[in-house]
């Protein structure tokens, strides 16, 4: 075996100048990047993570990611590999899951452009809580246009397009920050999009009062929701009419003068509707044709729901945020894997981020003073029709209206 002169020469010297050869391998091998490298070679190999090639007379070679380096900093330990050519990188993503298995909850993957070199990191600590800070959350978003601040994971901050990534699913049970998420994803695109036609339709009566005088509407019961999802509808017909007659295909594409803003419709609770086929094949034909139209989804529930999240509409979520689960079962029902399930009670706005594969993120906490305070100054003060008939209830009262129901 071939190992590096210098990291070797370490060992001679730790191991005493009148140590013998095997004493300076031992302490060699026992260092802690290579322990890292024999780590993560029994997981390409245990994880079938390999290109197979069939040789001479049918023998079978085997051609594992290559190991270019392996690195300590104060807060984590970092290790870049190549896949052979020949392997998908999907198959690294999809075994993420594999990678924290091995080497604990602080492991994060990462692909560069070339789609075979991948930097694996594993931290030491974790991320904590944090407030939410307008002027900070404005610095990682220029540029994007429909911006989505997800939080912090170990690497930095979280960003992604909503245009680029269509479509996002927010579930966790109740006290894990499932519905701060929702305040300050919609706090953000309210504030960062002036154009924004936003439609919430809050089925657990507790959450969107926030945006009454700001959302186009705001409405709580199947009916009022059945109302705007006819709208949408009718409304994707004219912008695919527009695109038809520009021979384009987004309406990104279209002329600023006859460029129609975006659409966001936010459901809370929308495991609630599962019995309403007719607004379901709404949600799920702006999940299909939405992206295009310009006509995006933000689906909430507390209790993932096999029902509701079938195939077709679960693949068109093309991204999720999944936090604390009570089971894996859950758990994967929402991200795929078992992952959520294992967020502590106590680790409030932890959460999964599914996209371009799993990893841990840390939400913003935003008080609901704090969110009413930076939205003021985009209140309408004449509110809709539908928003003044409307009742105002507590979210102490609603939520245990709603955990009531579903037991």
């Amino acid at each position: 075996m071939v190992v590096s002169g210098v990291t070797l020469a370490a060992a001679a010297k730790l191991a005493g100048a009148g140590g013998s050869g095997a004493a300076a391998w031992l302490v060699w091998r026992s260092m802690p990047e290579q322990v890292f490298r024999r780590k993560l070679m029994y997981l390409f190999r245990f994880g079938n993570l390999y290109y197979k090639i069939i040789g001479y007379k049918g023998r079978e070679l085997r051609s594992y990611p290559i190991i270019k380096r392996v690195s300590s900093y104060l807060d984590r330990t970092e290790a870049a590999f190549v896949l052979p050519v020949g392997i998908d990188p999907a198959r690294i993503n999809e075994n993420e899951w594999l990678f924290r298995q091995v080497f604990g909850a602080g492991a994060e993957l990462s692909m560069s452009e070339d789609a075979k070199t991948f930097v694996l990191s594993v931290y030491s600590t974790s991320v904590a809580p944090f407030e939410y800070d307008a002027a900070e959350v404005d610095e990682c978003i220029p540029g994007l246009n429909l911006p989505i601040y997800v939080g912090r994971s170990r690497s930095g901050d979280v960003v992604y397009d909503m245009v680029e990534h269509p479509h996002l699913l927010i579930a966790g049970e109740t006290g894990s920050g499932k519905s701060v998420a929702l305040r300050s994803v919609l706090t953000t695109l309210i504030r960062r999009v002036p154009e924004l036609e936003l439609y919430c339709a809050d089925m657990k009566r507790s959450e969107f009062h926030l945006f009454r005088g700001i959302a186009q509407e705001v409405v709580m019961d199947a009916a009022g929701l059945q109302r705007i999802v006819l709208k949408l509808r009718r409304q994707m017909r004219e912008r695919g009419d527009l695109l038809d007659r520009y021979e384009v295909a987004h309406v990104n594409d279209l002329p600023a003068w006859d460029r129609p803003p975006y659409i966001i419709l936010a459901v809370d609770e929308v495991a609630l509707l599962k019995k309403k086929a007719d607004i379901m094949e709404g949600i799920e034909e702006i999940a299909t044709i939405g992206r295009a139209l310009g006509v995006f989804l933000i689906l909430s529930m507390q209790r993932p729901d096999a029902d509701v999240l079938d195939g077709k509409l679960k693949n068109n979520l093309t991204v999720r945020m999944a936090f604390r689960h009570a089971d894996e079962i859950n758990s994967r029902i929402t991200i795929g894997t078992g992952e959520a399930a294992a967020i502590k009670q106590s680790e409030k706005g932890r959460l999964v981020l599914k996209l371009d594969g799993c990893r841990y993120v840390q939400g913003p906490h935003l008080e609901l003073s704090a969110a009413r305070e930076m939205l003021e100054p985009y209140k309408n003060l004449e509110p809709t029709a539908s928003e003044a008939q409307a009742p105002r209830e507590t979210a102490e009262e609603q939520d245990e209206y709603v955990e009531v129901g579903l037991l």
